[in-house]
Parts: structure tokens; C-alpha cells; sequence
């Protein structure tokens, strides 16, 4: 199934980062398609959100205001719809150590909420977003995440004859995301001050647009099933802190409940069903035929005990790389401090 001006797509968690530049991404690719159905609980951000996207400017753009727990509702946003993509989700983690039923609530009854409406709808592909936090679980978000991502895969078997795939996408740490790191510094560093959780912390980065590029190739090549982790570079938090504010001061304050010094994105336990595609990895569900799939999609098995961690990476970020990233994806004003290596 091809992207064209024809197409119809659903996107909940339309409002937040990920679902703009998405909607961005699709609109300027299709700017006649035929329906994009936003989709999120927050009013004023649809509004604010439909100042910049206008149905004026195209006709085949909606926002629909609705909850990920209400099935009914879904199912009435699905339909006319053939695409789906599910980036809905509450994520913070001590959050969901606070309210962990309201976590369970929205990302794992959400996520079947989201599977039967697709059901019932018609609708043809579907792609949820994941977390490396999916991977071995420390927190309940992670394990909520794990649980959507379960779901997702497991409709597969009981799709029936419908022309239905439903496929997950995992990646890591999004550069310039609310909440994470480099924003955070970016504020902290007129301070002086730019707290290090762990000297020894690593992320993997990926930007907005590699995660929406990457979800809009799922959405026409994936078989069903996968788990699709994409290759990326990984960086140092103390790298992070020297690009930003290398004339500030770098307390170590020690890591949060639920964190972890690496991300891990396949562990030890998937490699056995893992597919190296070159730009990806796919982790697919236990007893399909491995062999097969390298073949239709060009991969090869991992090694046995193979395990994507962004402590062992082979590519790592240079502090330069760093400062040119964030000024192209997070801050156009970023401006080298004056003296710094």
C-alpha cells in the first residue's frame, strides 16, 4: 500500500510533537490528500495547532476531538480511514509511578481500544509508536509500553481475513523533545549550571523527522507483526553538556527512579527473532518464519545474544556533531559559547 493524494490516514496524539511534524511531513508531501483525520483531547492545541494547518488550505484535514479510552469514539474517527497511526500515550515516567492506573488507562486499554476500532473500521495498516523504555521494563511506563506494543502484534493472529497489518515502531530519545535532555540544558545553561544524572549516561538520537520518515515507510512496506527499530547514533550526556555549556558548572546528581544509564532497544531475548535490515532492525513475533522474511525484506539474523544498547554503539556523537544537530533541529538561535573547544 502506497502514500498518495488518494490516501486516508488517522493520527491520534495529533497535537503533540511527534503527531506536527507528521501532519507537516504528510501535507507537504500530499497537500491534496483526501482525508487526515487529527485526533486528541485537547482543544486549545487543536486549536492552535489548526492556526498553522488549515482546512482552508486542505479540505481533507480534520480535527477530531476525542479520548483514546473511549472505543466509540475511535471507532466514528476511523472510519473512512485506511491508515492509522497511534502515537497517543501518556509518557511521563514519574508520572505513571504516581497514577499508574491512569498510565494503564490511556496506554494499555487505549492501545486495544485503538486495535478493536480498527477492527470494526476497515481500516488497512497500522502503526504504534513505542519507547526503548518497552525494552526490559524498570517503570510502569516502560511496562505499559511493552504491554501496547503486545497488542498491537498480537492482533495480527485474529485479524481474520481482513486486509489488516499492525506493526510497531521503537526508537529512543527524540532530540528537542519535550521533557528530555537538551532542552532542558538549553534553559539551564544561563544559570550556570548543568545537572549530569550519571557521567557514564548514554542515549541513542533520533530526530522528529527520522521518526515520522520512518513511520511513513512502515505504513507502506511492513508484512505485519514487526517491531522496527531504526539504527542510530548514540550520545554521551557529558558530550551533551559540553556542546551546550562547556563554561558551566557539571554536578553529578545521580540518575531518577525508573531511569537507566543506557537505553536498550532489543535485548539478548529478542535477538533470537531479530532481522538485521541494514538502515533497521525488525523484531518479529515468535514462530514466524525468519528465513522468509530476510529474503521478501533483504535482511539477515543477528548473532544469538545480540543486544542494541546505546552504551555499546558503534557510532557516537561528537560534541560538534551536537552543537550542529541542535541548531538545525532544536534551536535555530543556538550559538556556540564563545571560547569552547
Amino acid at each position: 500500500m502506497h502514500l498518495t493524494n488518494k490516501s486516508s490516514i488517522l493520527i491520534t496524539g495529533g497535537t503533540g510533537s511527534f503527531g506536527k511534524k507528521f501532519v507537516e511531513t504528510v501535507l507537504q508531501r500530499f497537500p491534496n490528500i483526501h482525508r487526515l483525520v487529527i485526533y486528541s483531547r485537547d482543544e486549545l492545541k487543536q486549536y492552535e495547532m489548526a492556526q498553522c494547518f488549515s482546512g482552508r488550505d486542505h479540505p481533507g484535514l480534520r480535527y477530531f476531538l476525542g479520548d483514546v479510552r473511549d472505543r466509540d469514539r475511535l471507532t466514528r474517527a476511523c472510519e473512512d480511514v485506511e491508515m492509522v497511526v497511534h502515537a497517543a500515550a501518556l509518557k511521563q515516567v514519574p508520572a505513571a509511578e504516581y497514577n499508574p492506573m491512569e498510565f494503564i488507562h490511556t496506554n494499555v486499554i487505549g492501545s486495544e481500544n485503538m486495535v478493536q476500532a480498527c477492527m470494526d473500521a476497515g481500516v488497512k495498516r497500522v502503526v504504534a509508536l513505542s519507547t526503548d523504555k518497552a525494552a526490559a521494563p524498570v517503570n510502569l511506563y516502560g511496562a505499559t509500553k511493552l504491554c501496547s506494543d503486545k497488542l498491537f502484534i498480537a492482533a495480527n493472529n485474529v485479524r481474520g481475513n481482513r486486509d489488516l497489518r499492525l506493526s510497531v515502531v521503537r526508537y529512543g530519545n527524540v532530540m528537542g523533545s519535550r521533557g528530555s535532555v537538551i532542552p532542558f540544558f538549553l534553559q539551564q545553561r544561563h544559570h550556570g549550571v548543568l545537572p549530569i544524572t550519571d557521567p557514564e549516561m548514554t542515549r541513542f538520537n533520533i530526530t522528529l523527522q527520522q521518526g515520522v520518515d520512518l513511520v511513513l515507510w512502515v505504513l507502506e512496506q511492513s508484512q505485519g507483526g514487526e517491531i522496527f527499530v531504526p539504527r542510530l547514533p548514540s550520545y554521551r550526556i557529558t558530550d551533551v553538556a559540553q556542546a551546550i555549556g562547556p563554561d558551566c558548572e557539571h554536578p553529578v546528581v545521580g540518575i531518577r527512579p525508573g531511569e537507566k544509564i543506557h537505553e536498550e532497544m532489543i535485548t539478548t531475548s529478542d535477538s533470537y527473532t531479530t532481522v538485521d535490515c541494514g538502515s533497521h532492525y525488525a523484531i518479529l513475533p515468535a514462530g514466524e518464519d525468519l528465513q522468509a522474511y530476510c529474503q521478501t525484506m533483504g535482511g539477515r539474523l543477528v548473532p544469538p545474544g545480540f543486544n542494541y544498547n546505546s552504551g555499546k554503539n558503534e557510532q557516537f556523537l561528537t560534541v560538534e556533531q551536537l552543537r550542529q544537530l541542535i541548531q538545525n533541529h532544536v534551536d535555530q538561535g543556538f550559538k556556540v559559547p564563545v571560547g569552547a573547544a
